[in-house]
C-alpha cells in the first residue's frame, strides 16, 4: 500500500523539510503534496505534486494566502495512495480528499499548531491587529479540522501539551530527526573545509562563545554576546537574515569582540561548533534542531528555561538551562558548561538520530519502509 506525504511548502532548508526529506527516504513510493515547491536539494522534484496556489502571487506572501488555503487542502487528490503522512505548522493537517472511496487514515506529524494563530506571544507575526482579528476567526475553524479523526505526533513534550490545550487532542511524541551518526562520522570538519572556509575560521579567536540561526528577533542571538561579556571572551554570530543591521550595533557597543559569519555551509557550521566553548540557543523554539547539533560535535549549550530544548539540553551534563541572566548567572553557567565532559555530550546527542526517527515513524504508521537504504542525511561521507 502506498501512502501520500503532505507538507504545508517546501524550501530550500529548514527544520520542517528535513522532517518531510526523511519521511520521503522512509517511504520512497509516496507521492508529495505540497501547496508550493522553491525546491529543496534533498528532495527529488518530480515526487512533488503544487497545488493551483503554486501558480498564482500568493506563494511569495504566505500571509496573505491563509485564506486560501484553508479551501485548498480541503479539496486534494489521494490518488492511488491509501493513506496519509502529513507534516503540519500551519493548516496542512486540514486535508481531505476528494476521491477517496472511504476514510483515509490521516497520520499528521506536527511541528506545531500555527504559533501565530494560538500564541502570537511566542511569534511576531500574531501581533498585529489584523492577525489577532483572523485568529479569532480561525481558531474554531482549526479546532474542528483536527477534531475529525487524525492520528497525531508531535515534534516534543513542549507541542504535545500545545496540541492539547489548543485543538483538545493529544499526540505521540516523536523527536524530529537530526543528523547525529553523520555529522559524529567526520572526525574533524575544520579538515574539510575548503580554501575559503579555511581561512575564515583561521581567522577567527581560538576560543569564543557562539550562536548561529537566522538573524531574526526572536531567536535572541545577541544573548551570544552577553554571555560572552560576562566572562570576558569573543563571541561568533553565524547566520544571516533581517536583524543583522541590530545585531551587529550590538556588536559594535559590546566589550569583548564579536564576529560574524555569513551564512556558514553545514561543514562550515560544524568547525564552528567544534572551537566554540559553548553554543548559545535562547530562543523558544519547539524542539530545535542546532542545540541537538552542537552536542552531537560535543560542544555544550547554554540555553533558556522553556521550550523543548530543555528535553534536549540535559543540565550539568550536556549544557546549562539558565534560570537569570545577571552576570554572575551568565559566567557561572559558562563555567559549568566548559567543564562538562564532551565524549558523553556526544553519546547524549546521539538519542535523537534521524535513524530512530524513522523506526518511530514506521511504529506509529505501523507502515515499514520499502526503502532499506540509509537517507543521505546520514551519511555525509558519501556525498
Amino acid at each position: 500500500m502506498s501512502g501520500l506525504i503532505v507538507h504545508e511548502w517546501l524550501e530550500p532548508t529548514g527544520g520542517a523539510e528535513k522532517v518531510v526529506q526523511e519521511m520521503a527516504s522512509t517511504y520512497p513510493d509516496a507521492r508529495i503534496l505540497t501547496l508550493w515547491n522553491d525546491g529543496h536539494a534533498e528532495i527529488d522534484d518530480s515526487r512533488v505534486s503544487e497545488t493551483w496556489l503554486a501558480k498564482t502571487p500568493f506563494r511569495s506572501n504566505k500571509a496573505i494566502a491563509i485564506p486560501a488555503m484553508l479551501p485548498t487542502w480541503r479539496r486534494q487528490s489521494l490518488g492511488d495512495a491509501d493513506w496519509a503522512l502529513v507534516s503540519s505548522h500551519l493548516f496542512a493537517h486540514h486535508v481531505s480528499f476528494t476521491d477517496a472511496k472511504r476514510d483515509v487514515e490521516k497520520f499528521v506529524y506536527v511541528h506545531t499548531p500555527a504559533r501565530y494563530i494560538w500564541e502570537p506571544d511566542l511569534d511576531a507575526r500574531g501581533n498585529s491587529m489584523i492577525a489577532r482579528g483572523l485568529a479569532g476567526l480561525l481558531k474554531p475553524v482549526d479546532r474542528r479540522r483536527a477534531a475529525e479523526g487524525a492520528n497525531f505526533a508531535a515534534n516534543s513534550e513542549f507541542v504535545r501539551d500545545r496540541i492539547r490545550r489548543t485543538w483538545n487532542q493529544d499526540a505521540e511524541v516523536i523527536y524530529p530527526p537530526v543528523s547525529v551518526k553523520a555529522i559524529q562520522s567526520v572526525e574533524c570538519w575544520a579538515d574539510e573545509l575548503g580554501p575559503d572556509d579555511a581561512e575564515i575560521l583561521a581567522r577567527l579567536p581560538e576560543k569564543f562563545v557562539l550562536s548561529a540561526s537566522r538573524f531574526v528577533p526572536y531567536k535572541r542571538l545577541d544573548m551570544a554576546i552577553t554571555v560572552a561579556e560576562a566572562s570576558g571572551i569573543p563571541a561568533v554570530i553565524a547566520g544571516s537574515g533581517p536583524d543583522e543591521t541590530r545585531l551587529r550595533a550590538r556588536a559594535a557597543e559590546s566589550s569583548v569582540p564579536v564576529h560574524f559569519v555569513q551564512r556558514p555551509s553545514d561543514p562550515f557550521l560544524y568547525a564552528l561548533y567544534e572551537r566554540a566553548v559553548a553554543y548559545v540557543f535562547m530562543a523558544i523554539e519547539d524542539f530545535g534542531i542546532m542545540p541537538v547539533e552542537a552536542m552531537a560535535i560535543g560542544t555544550p549549550v547554554i540555553c533558556g528555561n522553556e521550550g523543548g530544548v530543555l528535553e534536549t539540553v540535559s543540565h550539568g551534563m550536556s549544557g546549562a538551562h539558565l534560570q537569570a541572566t545577571d552576570v554572575q548567572a551568565l559566567r557561572e553557567a559558562l563555567e559549568l558548561t566548559v567543564s562538562l565532559d564532551r565524549a558523553k555530550i556526544r553519546s547524549h546527542a546521539t538519542k535523537f538520530d534521524a535513524s530512530l526517527f524513522r523506526r518511530n515513524i514506521e511504529s506509529w504508521t505501523g507502515r515499514s519502509s520499502t526503502n532499506e537504504q540509509i537517507s543521505g542525511i546520514d551519511d555525509y561521507a558519501q556525498r
